[in-house]
């Protein structure tokens, strides 16, 4: 899959676990938060699709996605981009 397949499918995700996703310019990558009771993932509109896709993986990995389907090749992403996440730099 793409990069932006793979954005597709994970903010498809995100629309399913009720969770807010919004893009926003400024000096940051992007994550999970709560925000008064809403759950929301914040992106950087300028980044890369491949960083995008990742931080994206990572946040919904956050929030909890073992109990819902997913296409192998999207939960191999975020399982991925995980494991790349707990390496130490």
């Amino acid at each position: 899959m793409t990069d932006d397949q793979i954005i597709k499918e994970l903010e498809e995700l995100a629309e399913r676990c009720n969770i807010v996703l919004r893009y926003e310019k400024g000096d940051f990558d992007g994550g999970y938060c709560v925000l008064k009771e809403e759950r929301l993932i914040v992106l950087n509109k300028k980044l890369p699709p491949s960083k995008k896709a990742a931080v994206l993986a990572q946040a919904l990995a956050e929030v909890g996605v073992e109990e819902v389907y997913l296409k192998p090749a999207v939960r191999e992403f975020i399982e991925d981009e995980l494991a790349k996440a707990a390496k130490p730099a």
